[in-house]
């Protein structure tokens, strides 16, 4: 490992030394909360900068490289050096592993050669290293890679690095010009020492509610003090942009600590691959998580060797291990609820248009939304509430979806409908839905999730809720709960048929997915039948399915709104070097074969600007939102129950899971939702590869077998409902979470010794 040693990293360890011994006594860094963080600032008992180095320290320690080079031989490579985190160049593993271990009947296979893993220097950076190609998890690494960057001089930017980022003195001639207003940014730590000064132990709490909270940010929301490319290998002229995204400006106006920007998927996952001329030549197998060309894949805390969830994987893994107090994630489907899901924490996404978008790299406007990752339900409210402007409200301007109807928000803060610890039966009298639809055991591995979720619900019978359930015909009718007298399905009858009759047109292999005997279900005479439940509904249209896409129009969901969006970011930002999808993929590399194919094919693919994409995610939104509402007006609820997902993190580089049901409704229909831990599972059904019958490629085959787990692996119950139920849903969440506190700590990310 190489280490550079400065002034600022020594006065940081001696400061961290009395923090050492202070955490003995009432405030430690583990576990903190923005309540334990003033109370502890409010004592005296430690300064915002300690709480700053002290999350530094925990980057050292626990944001290194977390996976290994897969190779044709398993051969070593030569040791490389990666982006400073923290003052520390990150080293990376020496060790490969042999492409004969992570598949099987290698020395069969006849398709293309593979994308090996390999060492190769960035474009951003020619002496920062990276891993491209195929990569796994290493078991019990100890690192996580959740952050991309730390908001620290010298190293928060590659554009205006070393020298051209020191605070006083001549800027240097070999500097870009840029760098000279940017240098003018206080870091992290200059901040926190700021208001130390300017506060002491008396902050202002209320005009600052997240005073001295050290955030990240998923590394698609723009921050002028800190590298913001979207996680990508972009050499831009300057990779700084000139202003906040609205988020982030009204968080740190908030007292928020602007700390450090979380690996993600890069570009929210990219949109996969509209194909196109361009072509696959270094297939790479298997499930790779979360994974940035600039800042490497990022592993999950309670097993290293496994994924963090969706593209927001650095949010969700940096507040599970204590790298950061919370995170702003990104959803377009599921991309906050699964990396809550998969790393143990609390998700809170508030409804569609509640909080600003603006100056951030999207994948689907309309569907994108910022969540709130934080360990406790009561610190996700209090972020909520800190977006919220004294004069403009949730209202931006440079936003048009938070236009959204006024009802929809409260005037009150969100903080007031916490529920009281302690208190006997803060449910009594809430009426809440469990939606069994989602709880259906499509494989194996689903039981454990799902059976733990049904567990759970004693729990909101203690607290004094009422519950219904749904029917499913795949799922066990539970007779201690009542069945709800109308359903999802009853719902979807009667206004899908005007709303989306297409959808009953839908073929999958070349016939018809969905059919009733006697009728035919494209007919006006159906149509109309089924609306006023006069005829049977196709048992497989149900909400579930309703999420999905068509069966042979899978880029229904993006069409062309990647290309679209980023355009439009390129655009905004004016880069003097990358301003447009040809000057971005001439200026960039992409860590491995299939990323570069598809931004490629996004960049020349001609797009029909009468794409039915958009038009599809509209109607969608709009019958999903009518059925959900007219599902809890009729059954008088207050809120709806399922599991976050049932699946649990597959091995990086390993088998994806072939029999993945979608759960994104809440980013299909842009609703309200609260995402808390719920248990962990002990055992886990990992899908494995099988060499296709002609050996040229490796398919998927679902997990039988159980494996019993060293780490038990978390999973979160999922609070959700229309939208504007914020409140109402932050009341169930916090309750049950006050009642359980399910959530713990990964063992392998203790204080830093």
């Amino acid at each position: 490992m190489s280490m550079r040693i400065t002034v600022r990293m020594l006065v940081m360890a001696a400061s961290l030394c009395a923090l050492g011994a202070q955490a003995a006594g009432k405030f430690t860094i583990e576990e903190a909360t923005i309540d334990s963080i003033h109370a502890g600032i409010r004592a005296g008992d430690v300064t915002c900068s300690q709480i700053v180095e002290a999350y530094v320290e925990r980057a050292r320690a626990y944001n290194g490289a977390c996976t290994a080079l897969v190779t044709k031989d398993g051969a070593k490579v030569s040791a490389a050096m990666g982006r400073m985190i923290g003052g520390v160049d990150t080293s990376y593993p020496t060790e490969t592993v042999a492409m004969s271990k992570v598949v099987p009947d290698f020395d069969k296979y006849k398709g293309l050669v593979p994308d090996y893993g390999r060492m190769e220097p960035t474009i951003s950076d020619p002496s920062v290293m990276q891993q491209f190609g195929m990569v796994v998890g290493i078991p019990n690494a100890k690192q996580v890679n959740a952050l991309e960057v730390l908001n620290l001089r010298g190293e928060r930017s590659v554009s205006c690095k070393k020298e051209c980022d020191v605070a006083t003195g001549a800027l240097p001639a070999s500097c870009p010009a840029a760098c000279d207003a940017f240098r003018k940014h206080p870091d992290a730590v200059e901040v926190a020492a700021a208001l130390d000064k300017e506060y002491g132990t008396t902050p202002d709490t209320t005009a600052m509610p997240l005073y001295c909270v050290p955030m990240s940010f998923k590394a698609v929301f723009d921050a002028k003090d800190m590298r913001s490319i979207g996680g990508g290998d972009v050499n831009y002229a300057m990779d700084v942009p000139k202003e906040d995204s609205t988020l982030v400006a009204r968080l740190r106006t908030a007292g928020a600590i602007i700390y450090a920007k979380a690996n993600n998927s890069e570009y929210n996952g990219g949109s996969g691959d509209p194909t196109g001329t361009t072509t696959l030549e270094h297939p790479q197998f298997g499930r790779g998580g979360s994974r940035e060309s600039w800042g490497g894949a990022i592993c999950n805390p309670y097993d290293t060797t496994r994924e963090t969830g969706g593209s927001s994987g650095g949010s969700g893994a940096s507040v599970g291990a204590n790298l950061v107090v919370c995170s702003i994630c990104e959803t377009t489907g599921g991309s906050c609820r699964n990396p809550a899901n998969f790393n143990g924490t609390v998700n809170v996404v508030p409804t569609k248009g509640m909080i600003s978008f603006a100056g951030t790299i999207g994948a689907h406007p309309y569907q994108d939304r910022p969540g709130i990752n934080c360990r406790t339900v009561k610190d996700a409210t209090i972020v909520l509430d800190a977006f919220r402007d004294p004069k403009d409200g949730f209202f931006d301007p440079k936003d048009h979806y938070t236009a959204l109807p006024r009802p929809y928000s409260t005037d009150k803060p969100y903080v007031d409908a916490l529920s009281a610890p302690g208190k006997a039966k803060p449910l009594a009298g809430m009426r809440i839905g469990v939606v069994r639809e989602f709880m259906v055991k499509h494989n194996p591995g689903h039981a454990s999730v799902s059976d733990g979720v049904n567990k759970e619900l004693k729990v909101l019978k203690d607290l004094g809720a009422e519950l219904v359930e749904t029917i499913d015909p795949e799922y066990a009718d539970d007779p201690s709960i009542p069945n709800m007298a109308f359903g999802f399905q009853e719902a979807i009858a009667e206004i899908l048929p005007f709303h989306m009759p297409d959808v009953l047109s839908w073929k999958k292999d070349g016939k018809p997915e969905f059919s009733v005997e006697g009728w035919d279900v494209t007919s006006r005479d159906y149509l109309v039948a089924a609306s006023i439940h006069k005829a049977p509904w196709p048992a497989n249209l149900d909400i579930q399915r309703l999420v999905g896409n068509p069966p042979e129009d899978p880029t229904a969901i993006t069409g062309y709104t990647f290309a679209y969006d980023f355009a439009k970011y390129l655009m905004l930002r004016g880069d003097a070097r990358v301003y447009d999808w040809a000057t971005l993929n001439a200026n960039a590399k992409y860590f491995s074969d299939a990323r570069r194919v598809a931004m490629k094919n996004w960049e020349n693919k001609p797009m029909d600007i009468r794409t039915n994409a958009i038009t599809y995610s509209m109607k969608r939104r709009e019958v999903l939102r009518m059925a959900t509402q007219k599902v809890m007006e009729q059954n008088k609820l207050d809120a709806l129950i399922s599991p976050s997902d049932l699946a649990l993190p597959t091995k990086i580089g390993g088998a994806d899971d072939p029999v993945r049901y979608g759960f994104g409704y809440g980013a299909s229909m842009g609703i309200a939702e609260v995402y808390v831990p719920a248990g962990f599972s002990t055992t886990a059904y990992d899908p494995s590869y099988v060499l296709s019958k002609d050996g040229t490629k490796y398919e998927y085959v679902v997990g039988t077998k159980a494996k019993k787990l060293d780490s038990p692996l978390p999973f979160n119950i999922a609070f959700w409902g229309g939208p504007g139920e914020e409140a109402a849903l932050i009341k169930v969440a916090s309750a049950y979470e006050n009642a359980t506190k399910h959530r713990k700590p990964p063992k392998g990310f203790g204080p830093v010794k």
